[in-house]
């Protein structure tokens, strides 16, 4: 098991690389990636089934990003645990290249769901954890949520799903970031209490601070044991764009681009 500072390091890795790779393809998602940073971090190095050198291990833990386009800090991660030279993503966004902005499950080693347009990836993880059941598999499936795309039907839809067929093997994650590209989400479509609205569909719920590593850990390690029947959900309060001033809160960096002295501070501050 990583420690807090190692996993830390791992978070400010994936900022890093979230700011070189939007560099070459000369726009990204900062922000909705930061929020997730340390997320991704926990989850990926120390709490998924995984094996990189078999991308397809029918045991392994699935993870869909729904959030698909925070998909330019999954791909480091990738990277870094061997499923792919890192060299490759040197090509993000190039002609003919397999990192998009959004993954590709038929092209990238290590990706589970092509995801695009918000809102199906509760889903398609209801779908994972049914099959998982059927072939009697004992793998989770994760589901990393934005809290804007909360604003989907679909996703209530999912939620009913999963509780009505016991799928305790299912794990949400929501980023609650408090912003969405239109703006903030309290004011966009509000989706607070989102923990009480789970709840009420029969999920086991936690909230943390999603910027806390040992928090994140500990809600890990306070799940049921595989094999349960009661969905879950971990509420991670995040700030959209955090770990750079500049970004954090701010609706303009959705979608942005670093340049010149700005793009040498930003690393400068990511690095202190």
């Amino acid at each position: 098991m990583p420690t807090t500072r190692e996993l830390a390091e791992k978070a400010r890795f994936v900022r890093t690389e979230t700011v070189r790779l939007t560099r070459i393809a000369g726009a990204g998602h900062y922000s909705a990636v930061f929020s997730c940073a340390e997320i991704l971090a926990a989850l990926y190095y120390a709490e998924l089934r995984l094996d990189p050198a078999r991308p397809d291990w029918p045991d392994r833990d699935r993870f869909v990003m729904s959030k698909g386009h925070a998909a330019i800090g999954l791909y480091p991660v990738l990277a870094d645990l061997g499923y792919f030279d890192p060299a490759e993503l040197d090509s993000y966004t190039r002609l003919g290249s397999p990192f998009g902005d959004h993954p590709d499950m038929k092209r990238i080693a290590g990706v589970d769901f092509s995801s695009g347009s918000l809102g199906h990836g509760l889903s398609v993880g209801v779908g994972m954890a049914l099959a998982g059941r059927l072939a009697g598999r004992d793998h989770r499936t994760w589901v990393l949520l934005g809290d804007g795309e909360l604003a989907e039907g679909q996703i209530w839809e999912a939620a009913m799903s999963a509780s009505h067929y016991g799928l305790g093997d299912l794990v949400a994650v929501v980023d609650a970031n408090q912003l969405g590209i239109d703006g903030f989400v309290a004011d966009v479509m509000g989706a607070e209490p989102i923990d009480a609205r789970f709840a009420a569909f029969g999920w086991g719920v936690q909230r943390v601070d999603g910027h806390d590593l040992p928090a994140l850990l500990a809600a890990f390690a306070a799940l049921p044991a595989r094999g349960g029947t009661v969905p879950q959900v971990i509420v991670a309060d995040t700030v959209k764009g955090k770990g750079v001033a500049r970004m954090e809160l701010s609706p303009d960096w959705h979608v942005g681009n670093l340049a010149g002295a700005d793009y040498d501070d930003v690393l400068t501050e990511l690095a202190r």
